[in-house]
């Protein structure tokens, strides 16, 4: 296993054990998976290598969650999102593989950080809320997607920007993560950042992830749901900024 995985045992343990926590957080919340991830395992694996371990969790988490997806989600606006975002997605990736590991690893937690803060504080980014709101939010869903898998992210702070209860958001998060996952993989594809390697991961992976997606699921609860966004977006920008210390110190 270690062998195939091209990690160490501890190494395997550790990632499994995240991916279990994220794909809880991803259950109750409906987004943060592959952030949390990003954000944890940043140390271990430099990002352009997490990035398609998040592709494959991804799509677990999402066929898990599609159903609520299309009968909560707006499909017009989520097919403008993946539309944007396939165009988006490879500027991303062209930068992820053309600069160097550590300056990646810097790259992806700050964009993780910025993000945080953006949907903590409830900024409304100008133009979210007109009618080019989707293309300008799926176009920078794609490239940040490109640069640390967050794609999801940036298309909450869009749906945010119009105050849509939070059932509605999970689902709209959903349905566009899973809808946007094959143009995603071309792209991978196309930049070999998904590889032999990189598949047998992210299918190891993904079932501690399926797992804590099920029991996330299990563990939304309607009245906490004011909750569960400040905690996993603080929980993003601590691991995040714990990252970028150890990169700075060492």
């Amino acid at each position: 296993m270690t062998e195939l995985l091209g990690l160490t045992f501890s190494e395997i343990v550790i990632l499994a054990v995240i991916c279990f926590g994220a794909g809880i957080v991803r259950g109750f919340s409906g987004f943060a998976l592959s952030a949390l991830v990003m954000a944890s395992a940043a140390l271990i694996l430099p990002p352009v290598q997490l990035i398609p371990i998040c592709w494959w969790l991804e799509v677990a988490a999402s066929v898990l969650m599609a159903k609520g997806g299309w009968q909560e989600a707006d499909r017009r606006i989520v097919w403008s999102l993946v539309i944007m975002s396939a165009i988006g997605t490879p500027i991303g990736l062209a930068l992820t593989t053309n600069i160097d590991v550590e300056t990646s690893k810097l790259v992806a937690l700050c964009v993780i950080i910025a993000l945080s803060i953006l949907l903590l504080a409830r900024i409304r980014i100008p133009g979210l809320e007109t009618r080019a709101g989707p293309y300008v939010a799926g176009f920078a869903a794609g490239i940040v997607t490109g640069l640390a898998s967050v794609g999801g992210m940036m298309i909450a702070i869009y749906v945010l920007a119009s105050d849509t209860p939070a059932r509605k958001i999970r689902a709209a998060l959903a349905l566009f993560l899973f809808l946007g996952s094959a143009t995603s993989l071309f792209w991978q594809f196309f930049f070999d950042v998904m590889n032999l390697q990189a598949i047998w991961r992210g299918l190891v992976f993904s079932i501690p992830a399926s797992i804590g997606v099920f029991a996330g699921i299990k563990l939304f609860t309607p009245r906490f749901e004011q909750y569960y966004r400040p905690f996993c977006l603080t929980l993003l920008c601590g691991l995040s900024a714990f990252g970028l210390l150890r990169l700075t110190l060492s």
